[in-house]
């Protein structure tokens, strides 16, 4: 797929592309390591660190997911957005997918600062920092899956199940394999992409459900009678074709006929304004009486709609996800103050 056919397709899958390499780009112009940048040219471009984030800077939750550590890191994160998001972004649409990926890095942040958080308290832990898409990308994955299950189709096609499980096991098992790896970030990336994606599939069902009852009830309802009405006109037809019995024709006659039905139907077809009569109405060439097949379907289609509950659905639970994730900042946000305190006064 071209440049230009990812725009179409795909227009937030290809900004988001050019924000992770245009970011890449500006730090190695101002002498960033491109394949080993230091800890603090990391922190003073946005990495999650946990004494940042958590503090005053959770701003960093998002920044993050834009920033890659290194080369390599870059390139591969790269290609993952590029695959599933020219599935994801047709099928979800741009907005939803935005949202989609921007909270699914967040929950991957935020998971990774409470395990390391929990970890420091323990003793066990210390803190670090992170950065790079993958929280994101794996919700993205992670959303496939459910469009897979409830056999969501892209463009006619319906996504592979087994496929997608094989991928995302092979990231996550990856992840556990490799030294360095934020596996907190991927299974909260993951996690969050699952949560929000129900919603979306379920309006998903709702909708096809309502389409599948529209086509029911037009074929139930509307095809018997067209069916009878082209028979009728059919009889109708041949009965009344008069039949060439050697007898000679008056050509005017007929003409005159002809004119008088014509001006007869032409007076017929107009309506008195003051009968309260709609004048507007579509009328079939064949039979004026018949609706047109577009009439009969948009009074089947304005019958059965979904309900805006489904439509909405979606936006609500991500509504509660954001919610639920300041609640979270905000409580390891405490817990950090109160150590810095009872750690301050205890040196005082």
């Amino acid at each position: 797929m071209t440049i230009q056919q990812l725009l179409k397709t795909a227009p937030v899958t290809t900004l988001l592309l050019v924000s992770f390499i245009g970011l890449f780009i500006m730090q190695v112009l101002t002498g960033v390591d491109a394949n080993n940048p230091s800890t603090e040219a990391l922190i003073k471009w946005g990495a999650n660190a946990l004494p940042f984030t958590m503090d005053n800077e959770p701003w960093r939750l998002v920044s993050s997911a834009f920033l890659h550590i290194g080369l390599m890191h870059l390139l591969f994160n790269g290609f993952a957005m590029y695959f599933f998001g020219q599935i994801a972004e047709p099928m979800f649409g741009s907005a939803k997918f935005l949202a989609l990926f921007l909270l699914a890095a967040i929950g991957g942040n935020l998971l990774n600062n409470y395990v390391t958080w929990q970890g420091i308290v323990d003793g066990t832990g210390q803190a670090g920092l992170s950065a790079g898409a993958s929280g994101g990308i794996m919700g993205i994955g992670a959303a496939l899956l459910i469009a897979a299950l409830f056999k969501i189709s892209v463009n006619g096609m319906v996504l592979n199940l087994k496929s997608l499980i094989f991928i995302m096991g092979i990231n996550l098992v990856y992840g556990f394999a490799v030294p360095g790896i934020d596996n907190a970030g991927h299974i909260g990336g993951a996690i969050t992409g699952l949560i929000i994606s129900l919603p979306f599939a379920i309006a998903y069902r709702q909708r096809m459900a309502a389409v599948i009852q529209n086509i029911a009830t037009y074929e139930n309802d509307y095809l018997p009678h067209y069916q009878s009405e082209q028979q009728n006109e059919y009889h109708t037809t041949y009965i009344n074709t008069p039949v060439n019995s050697g007898t000679d024709f008056d050509n005017n006659a007929h003409l005159n006929n002809t004119h008088l039905n014509n001006a007869s139907l032409h007076n017929e077809s107009h309506v008195d304004n003051n009968s309260g009569v709609n004048s507007n109405v579509t009328v079939n060439p064949t039979n004026p009486i018949r609706p047109t097949l577009n009439e009969t379907l948009n009074e089947k289609s304005t019958a059965i709609k979904p309900a805006l509950i489904w439509q909405l659905l979606p936006w609500i639970v991500m509504l509660f996800i954001i919610i639920g994730f300041m609640w979270w900042w905000q409580d390891i946000h405490q817990q950090l103050i109160e150590v810095l305190n009872a750690i301050e006064q205890s040196t005082v």
